[in-house]
């Protein structure tokens, strides 16, 4: 009897406990899921502090600054930019770039739209005439006319030389902003996209007539020597192109990353970027008969020939002067300003796109010039 009455209590209490019991695993896992939530909502809130915080770190931390440009290692070449005098300066505002030399010197513009007209005779701007969005990848005069590629626009804008103003904009693709386009056998040539579409532009009808396959990654091109020239930037190859057939004839390999190129004295010459020298090619022979070391590897830069020499110009090193019967850099001079260059009417031309202004320089004072 007595083992019956305390198992019914015992039972009982069981029982009572039973739901107590439960209400208080309940509550604990209430309190927990309560907890659980209230973390994770911490989490959160420290996670919207913490990544505005990372982003503005990233956002705050500079590239890495690329290196100098080392220029040529041989004594008394390098002679400070401050040396040099020019014989006029023409203000630019903006940012002047590509040039182009007939009567009067033209000068692209990219952020105002624009080409400049400078007047040789008097030392000044005369004009500054609109021709479309972006002008980018060089100039070219030829059959009457200034020819400009309009990155903004994909297209070319043709400008009388006379009467300074738009006559043609033709639809057409433009490679890369960073190129060039070349006036010679009655037509214009200029590459229209990354795959290398080579066009042939009859100026008579101002569309394209011809498209001839060159390397993929070619963008500049130049005419002289009887044929039309495109360096293969990424192929690092010089491509020669017959001009009566449409045909690619040679392709030439040459320094890294061949971008800008000119012609004269016989010879095709090519600035390459990767290592910052110059290929010397011989179209008789179509090999590179001399590569010469110029110390301004990188993007950016140009190349000219004129007045018996060489010219290059790169950030850092505004202008550097190649002897091309000694297939060395003569003079280099040192300092700010440089973009792009070019020889015509006795003087050379330089636009300092970060200053707004273009230079006249007389070569030979230039070549007069010693290092102080």
């Amino acid at each position: 009897m007595i083992n019956d009455g305390v198992s019914r209590r015992d039972a009982k209490a069981r029982q009572t406990a039973k739901p107590f019991e439960a209400r208080r695993h309940f509550a604990i896992a209430r309190g927990t899921e309560i907890t659980g939530v209230f973390a994770k909502m911490r989490f959160m809130i420290r996670t919207l502090f913490v990544i505005p915080i990372l982003l503005s770190s990233l956002a705050q931390t500079p590239k890495p600054a690329r290196p100098p440009r080392p220029g040529v290692k041989a004594p008394d070449v390098r002679i400070s930019v401050t040396a040099l005098k020019p014989e006029a300066v023409f203000d630019v505002p903006g940012a002047p770039d590509w040039i182009a030399v007939d009567e009067s010197v033209w000068v692209s513009n990219s952020p105002k739209n624009t080409v400049a007209r400078l007047d040789p005779k008097s030392n000044k701007v005369t004009s500054m005439i609109p021709v479309g969005n972006k002008p980018c990848s060089g100039l070219a005069i030829g059959f009457g006319s200034l020819w400009v590629p309009l990155c903004g626009d994909q297209a070319l804008a043709r400008v009388d030389l006379k009467e300074g103003k738009v006559t043609a904009t033709i639809s057409i693709g433009i490679g890369d902003s960073e190129g060039g386009l070349a006036a010679g056998a009655g037509s214009i040539w200029l590459v229209t996209d990354k795959k290398g579409t080579l066009a042939r532009i009859d100026p008579a009808t101002n569309k394209v007539v011809a498209e001839i396959q060159v390397p993929a990654g070619s963008f500049a091109v130049a005419f002289g020597e009887g044929a039309v020239w495109v360096t293969g930037t990424e192929t690092n190859v010089l491509t020669r192109i017959h001009p009566d057939t449409n045909l690619v004839v040679e392709t030439i390999p040459v320094g890294k990353s061949p971008r800008f190129l000119t012609i004269g004295g016989g010879f095709i010459w090519t600035l390459n970027q990767t290592n910052g020298d110059v290929s010397k090619v011989d179209p008789k022979t179509n090999k590179v008969v001399a590569t010469i070391e110029v110390g301004v590897p990188g993007p950016g830069g140009e190349i000219a020939f004129g007045e018996g020499s060489v010219w290059v110009t790169s950030f850092e090193f505004p202008i550097s002067r190649i002897d091309p019967a000694l297939g060395k850099v003569v003079q280099q001079f040192a300092g700010e300003g440089g973009d792009a260059i070019r020889v015509g009417l006795g003087s050379v031309w330089l636009s300092n796109i970060r200053a707004g202004t273009v230079w006249r320089l007389d070569p030979l004072r230039i070549a007069a010039t010693v290092a102080q």
